[in-house]
């Protein structure tokens, strides 16, 4: 059986244009940014171009943009930033956050520097607004909202309009991991309430180890890293040439195709649950599925049998890609935190299938046909 990739939300492939344009930069214009003869000027530029194509296509100054080495540097420097530079002394976040966040806040917590505080969840999965309100207007310190815009595993979305609309209300900075929207989502950062965003271009076609993150022009930070003056002095370490023209192209090219992608894709995702429902007694989705919901995410929870319980394994050596939850865990003994917090149900075997442009119909009813036999 020929591979079936149904992990996207993990990362993605990279599309063989973006490749293309990254290529020269691997090759022969490799010259160092911050060389002052031609050859380093014509990568600064390389890179200039970048910033000023990203910043467009999400309608932010290029000087609000900074490119990293993905969501997990950028989220943890917001995040350090917001504690050490703007004096936040209290943190409210979600319990399914990604660990890239929730990692971060914990050590924060753990080490005494900041409050951790948790917003409720609703019976779907999104974050209680009015306990996000009561947790703020609760807080006699300077806060940090982190809440991310689209969870990796179940799909939902944040009202982000509506939560920094909040955070400006009450003085609070807010940082939103954007890592599953950007480049799936449209974004107008002149308009959006936040201080903090993020980037990674290998959820959308790009290459692996390069991202961004927005830093609103109204807020001076420290930097993360420590060295040289790279990023105008924000972050240290010489660029990701290749990676930061890849990811540009890549984003240009899902912001071009978006309308048409997001409805083929979330056909796709909906077509899946309804065979699901047809051909599997007792299967259910996690989230807000048919609500504010990512188009690429389907969370689907499997009643549990002695075949379901090795159900993972049992797709894998079918040549079938998919995850548990967060690919992060992916190995790990305990299971998701983002399913324990929304299903805890241990009779139930929860599996992520997440889309992109590439698939197919007849890939879902191949699944589809497997999975009658797994579970």
């Amino acid at each position: 059986m020929k591979r079936i990739y149904f992990d996207n939300a993990a990362t993605t492939s990279l599309d063989p244009q973006v490749l293309e344009t990254m290529m020269p930069y691997l090759t022969e214009k490799f010259g160092n940014p911050s060389s002052i003869y031609s050859y380093g000027r014509e990568t600064r530029m390389a890179i200039e171009s970048a910033r000023k194509s990203v910043a467009k296509i999400l309608n932010a100054h290029p000087a609000e943009i900074f490119f990293t080495s993905g969501g997990t540097e950028s989220s943890n420097t917001a995040i350090t930033a917001a504690i050490r530079d703007l004096g936040c002394k209290h943190i409210i976040t979600s319990p399914i956050e990604h660990h890239a966040v929730a990692h971060s806040v914990e050590h924060a917590n753990n080490s005494a520097i900041a409050k951790v505080s948790y917003v409720k969840l609703l019976p779907n999965g999104h974050v209680d607004i009015e306990d996000l309100e009561k947790l703020l207007a609760a807080s006699n310190e300077k806060t940090l909202v982190t809440l991310m815009h689209a969870n990796n595993e179940i799909g939902n979305i944040l009202d982000i309009h509506a939560v920094g609309n909040l955070c400006k209300l009450y003085n609070a900075i807010f940082h939103s991991d954007t890592v599953q929207t950007v480049g799936h989502f449209p974004f107008d950062l002149r308009h959006t309430p936040v201080h903090f965003i993020t980037g990674a271009a290998h959820k959308f076609h790009g290459p692996k180890g390069v991202g961004i993150l927005y830093i609103n022009e109204n807020v001076k930070i420290k930097p993360f890293l420590h060295g040289g003056g790279q990023e105008r002095n924000m972050r240290a370490g010489t660029e990701n040439l290749y990676g930061i023209v890849g990811f540009a192209k890549a984003l240009e090219m899902a912001t071009a195709t978006y309308e048409d992608d997001s409805a083929s894709i979330g056909t796709l995702k909906y077509y899946m649950m309804d065979e699901l429902k047809k051909h599997i007694p007792g299967v259910a989705f996690n989230g807000d599925v048919l609500g504010c919901s990512l188009y690429t995410v389907l969370s689907v929870s499997f009643p549990k049998t002695e075949k379901s319980e090795m159900l993972l394994f049992s797709l894998d050596i079918n040549n079938i890609c998919a995850s548990g939850g967060s690919a992060c865990t992916s190995g790990a003994d305990q299971g998701s935190h983002v399913i324990r917090a929304v299903n805890n149900n241990p009779n139930q075997v929860t599996v992520r299938f997440s889309f992109c442009k590439h698939n197919t119909k007849a890939e879902v009813d191949a699944v589809v046909e497997k999975l009658k036999s797994l579970v």
